[in-house]
């Protein structure tokens, strides 16, 4: 969960404007640089690192020999780094999953090379040969970025918005901090002056097509059939890939466990291809909530089930309240529900990074908009309908669920964030098949997940079949906000 920020074309002092930079330290404890472009003293790049791959050559702005005009700065995990390079016979100079980055862009250009990238991920790519400027942002917007652009050409960027609302420009009117729109790339002129200009913004994948890098999957191409049980085999498939292709690390694995159905697939189905790929240590999952509460109470069954190092943090609403002005510093969002479903994760994090030597921390965020699991589902007027709504949801997540999980994760350093079923694969898959296939059924929403996963005993069946419930415990934190 690391940190970037760049600026290109400052008016200002540079040494001012880094200080800027330490804003978002928290994203990466492990180090930290700031670098100089070679030609523009007045364009700088700024990383916070969290040593999760490559612990020895993966400091950035990441630059290797074969591209000496390339400058790196990004943010993620790309999990096909590995399967793309053998495809192309790129020749890596570090083992760190973001060179990919360069070979391809090398090869291919800006807008094959995102589409090739399975994986979450910002990333600030300057080609001071060609004098251009690329910035990009994974399907779902997993990993945060925003732009500042002012009318005179000076850009800056910064993984959270905090890292540039004081940043100084020569402008009399005030410029607007933005997100960066998730799925999109955009390029920039780089002029002599170190300003830039917008050439190019264009959208390279959306969550209702199927990712160009599909086909160097490990998951071959799915047979096209509706029928029921065929359906049911490619979700458990694309699923279990989806995780397995998220074990990249070379640090300790942990999994958030609620209870509900999403968080104990990922945890059990974590927990078995651990045992499978014969991870030295044993799975730690983590649960929130206040004593003996049905989240914790089911948590403690699944994870009794699949055998897990179970943690159970407990809190009072006191707890709570105390922490939610610090919930809104990190979320940059006064929205009531994200800030609600925050207290717990951003506890939970807390005792993670303080108590145990977990790292890269599984999640079961992306669900409920990909199969229809929130309760007013039941409600939509057609099948047609709920997959429009659906879609909407999918569109929206980078402002709410994946805005939550990574603010809180990222507020306390050493944890980077994974989200399974938000696996291009997976979602693409699912949003694929016919609306009447995914709406509610017999009164359960997400029927169709849960008939997937049914008599196969992965979590227990009263877990499998569990209806949705709101995180309890927050009726004061309501009130008070």
């Amino acid at each position: 969960m690391c940190g970037i920020w760049a600026l290109f074309g400052s008016d200002e002092c540079m040494s001012v404007q880094c200080t800027c930079a330490m804003k978002i330290a928290h994203r990466g404890p492990d180090a930290f640089r700031f670098e100089n472009v070679n030609g523009f003293t007045n364009c700088c790049f700024g990383f916070h690192r969290l040593a999760i791959v490559d612990q020895l050559y993966g400091m950035q702005p990441l630059r290797i020999k074969k591209f000496p005009y390339m400058w790196l700065c990004y943010n993620g995990e790309i999990y096909n780094h590995q399967t793309l390079r053998k495809q192309f016979e790129f020749d890596y100079q570090t083992k760190m999953d973001g060179e990919i980055l360069l070979h391809l862009y090398d090869r291919f250009g800006v807008k094959k090379m995102a589409s090739l990238l399975d994986g979450v991920f910002a990333f600030i790519l300057l080609d001071t040969a060609n004098r251009k400027v690329h910035v990009g942002r994974d399907t779902y917007g997993v990993r945060p970025l925003f732009k500042l652009l002012t009318d005179d050409g000076f850009l800056a960027l910064c993984s959270e918005a905090k890292g540039l609302i004081d940043i100084t420009h020569g402008m009399g009117t005030p410029a607007s901090i933005v997100p960066f729109p998730p799925g999109h790339f955009e390029v920039f002129d780089l002029k002599p002056s170190g300003k830039v200009q917008s050439i190019q913004m264009e959208q390279f994948h959306c969550c209702r097509q199927q990712p160009s890098h599909a086909i160097y999957d490990t998951v071959e191409k799915l047979p096209i059939s509706l029928d029921e049980e065929l359906v049911k085999s490619n979700i458990r498939n694309l699923f279990e890939n989806a995780v397995r292709k998220r074990l990249m690390a070379h640090r300790r694995i942990g999994c958030l466990l609620s209870g509900g159905l999403d968080s104990s697939l990922v945890a059990a189905t974590l927990v078995k291809l651990a045992k499978e790929e014969k991870l030295p240590y044993p799975i730690q999952t983590f649960a929130i909530g206040s004593d003996d509460s049905p989240d914790v109470l089911a948590a403690r069954k699944v994870a009794n089930h699949i055998g897990s190092e179970h943690h159970e943090v407990t809190f009072t609403a006191e707890e709570g309240i105390e922490v939610v002005k610090e919930v809104i510093f990190h979320l940059e969002s006064y929205d009531v529900t994200t800030i609600r479903a925050s207290v717990g994760m951003y506890l939970v994090s807390k005792y993670i990074r303080q108590k145990t030597d977990s790292v890269v921390i599984f999640s079961g965020e992306g669900s409920d908009e990909v199969t229809q699991g929130y309760i007013y589902f039941h409600k939509a007027p057609t099948p047609k309908a709920a997959a429009e709504d659906s879609i909407r949801l999918m569109e929206e997540l980078y402002m709410f669920d994946v805005l939550r999980a990574d603010r809180t994760t990222a507020a306390h350093g050493y944890l980077e964030l994974r989200v399974p079923f938000l696996d291009h694969r997976f979602t693409a898959y699912y949003l694929s098949l016919p609306d009447e296939m995914r709406v509610p059924r017999d009164g359960v929403e997400k029927h169709l997940l849960r008939e997937s996963f049914k008599g196969l005993g992965l979590i227990p069946d009263e877990i499998l079949w569990r209806r949705k419930e709101a995180f309890m415990h927050f009726d004061r934190i309501k009130d008070l906000l």
